[in-house]
């Protein structure tokens, strides 16, 4: 299981890319933090998410 925004999910094994665009993120609304590190955008498609992981995803929304 990996916890992410303190929720445990099923998602060891899946890319980052995968899992956000499985959960309808959009990547360029996005900022990401795994065990700590800030997972650069470029990486999203090469991390892959592992049992024991924490992962935080922050969503940016514009507005006025």
């Amino acid at each position: 299981m990996v916890k992410i925004n303190g929720t445990d999910t099923d998602a060891a094994g899946k890319t980052l890319a995968q899992y956000l665009e499985e959960v309808n993120y959009v990547h360029g609304r996005v900022a990401v933090e795994c065990n700590g590190q800030i997972i650069p955008k470029a990486m999203y498609g090469e991390t892959v998410l592992k049992d024991g992981d924490r992962v935080e995803v922050v969503c940016f929304v514009g507005g006025g």
